[in-house]
């Protein structure tokens, strides 16, 4: 934009963007949790950074209503509106899920499932209680796509890993479990890399259960359709996701899961100054219809979502300056994914032919893939120094399960001590004496 043409804010509950392919590897503790996030404000010195959240917007006025992190809602005008909310992890009303359930949609999550898991071996470690142990050292997975599979790959690495520290626990003593409602894991990459990669994990010791789906796991109990029923302290859900549910108070369009409805230009239906991208869009996939398919529609992987940033701010300058508008269309390049340090699959697409890679080499690709697409160079640099220095040294397996309650250990030593309760002889004896003395005196 030319200096003083406008001004750009984005608004976000968060101050980062998290690069989500790389969670399973700060699960596993293989990159900096630090490394996996950009800092707003730092890549975007040039747009104004609100930390709140949009909760209404006035399509009439033009105004967003924002709530801040602290203090009143105001409202925000704008010229132009790019809708970008990404999406949530899709659940189901399970009995106990809420409860119990682990998502893995940001570094938080993470970061709480890598102590958590470490903090399971740590109980299965010092305790002598079998039931205990068991259900400790039990982990249940509900999701085979790319977030599913390569976490529990990523994750079994990890206990596989810890375990050589542990002189009670060993990896025979540990119980993974893939459960997912389809026929197969990891649809993204073709049914036979699918299968491999089913097979790899069994190979590893992971039970792997499919057409299946889970019907309730209060307090850890968990039950399968399948009739098979274990405990379990560690419940992780990578499901699916869906759209961002707050989509439906700002009066935008929704297709019928509800993205929001867009033309191939990525603006939103019915408007000439509202754009969406992304995993919250639905937009028509214009190389999947030219092939047949009239109901193609960009899946909403990170692939497309870069892909239509760039074309997103291309048409919003146009709208501004009054030029017209750019299709967005991407054939699809293929898929990677890990399945933990030196194991993986990839699907890349060229022309008409497809390459289909296994083991290493496909690991390789997915480093590499993800390695570059990682936003500015201070975090690619970052990224690739963790996996050099992982080559060298050994993985740390240091759980810091206190940092969810940081200030709990210093409330323990700051409060309060209570006051100790005189027994109930002294005090009636107290009180005789008192009457005693009361007596003499008249």
């Amino acid at each position: 934009m030319r200096y003083g043409e406008a001004t750009v804010t984005v608004v976000d509950p968060r101050s980062y963007m998290t690069y989500q392919p790389f969670l399973p590897e700060a699960a596993a503790g293989n990159i900096s949790p630090r490394h996996v996030v950009v800092p707003l404000r730092r890549v975007l010195p040039k747009a104004e950074v609100l930390t709140g959240r949009v909760t209404t917007i006035d399509q009439d006025r033009k105004v967003a209503s924002i709530a801040p992190l602290v203090g009143e809602a105001y409202e925000l005008p704008f010229d132009y509106l790019v809708v970008a909310l990404g999406a949530v992890s899709r659940t189901f009303p399970i009995p106990g899920l809420a409860e119990q359930g682990i998502g893995m949609k940001g570094i938080e999550e993470a970061i709480g499932l890598r102590n958590h898991v470490l903090e399971q071996l740590d109980k299965a470690d010092s305790t002598t209680d079998e039931e205990i142990r068991r259900k400790a050292l039990t982990f249940v997975f509900v999701g085979g796509g790319f977030a599913g599979a390569e976490t529990i790959g990523e994750v079994e690495d990890l206990a596989r890993d810890a375990a050589k520290y542990y002189k009670n626990v060993s990896r025979e003593d540990m119980r993974f479990i893939l459960v997912d409602a389809a026929d197969k894991i990891l649809p993204e990459v073709g049914p036979k890399l699918g299968k491999y990669g089913k097979e790899h994990l069994e190979g590893r010791g992971v039970e792997v259960y499919l057409s299946t789906s889970m019907d309730s796991c209060v307090d850890g109990h968990v039950v399968l359709k399948n009739g098979l029923e274990v405990d379990s302290n560690t419940i992780v859900w990578t499901a699916g996701v869906k759209p961002n549910p707050v989509l439906s108070r700002y009066g935008l369009p929704l297709g019928p899961r509800g993205h929001v409805d867009c033309e191939t230009t990525l603006q939103v239906k019915g408007t000439d100054y509202i754009w969406a991208a992304g995993d919250n869009a639905q937009v028509p996939d214009l190389v999947g219809r030219k092939a047949g398919n009239e109901n193609a529609w960009c899946p909403p992987n990170a692939q497309h979502a870069l892909r239509q940033a760039r074309v997103l701010g291309d048409n919003v300058l146009s709208g501004m300056r009054g030029f017209p508008q750019k299709d967005y269309s991407h054939a699809n390049k293929g898929a990677v994914a890990g399945l933990g340090l030196h194991k993986g699959v990839a699907m890349i697409v060229m022309g008409k032919m497809k390459i289909k890679l296994k083991g290493r080499l496909a690991w390789y690709m997915h480093r590499g893939y993800h390695g570059m697409a990682m936003p500015t160079w201070n975090r690619k640099i970052r990224v690739f120094a963790d996996w050099t220095l992982g080559m060298f040294l050994k993985r740390e397996v240091v759980s810091l399960g206190a940092i969810e309650t940081p200030r709990e250990e210093f409330y323990e030593a700051a409060k309060p001590a209570p006051v100790a309760a005189a027994p109930k002889e002294k005090t009636e004896a107290k009180a005789k004496e008192k009457t005693e003395e009361k007596a003499k005196a008249s």
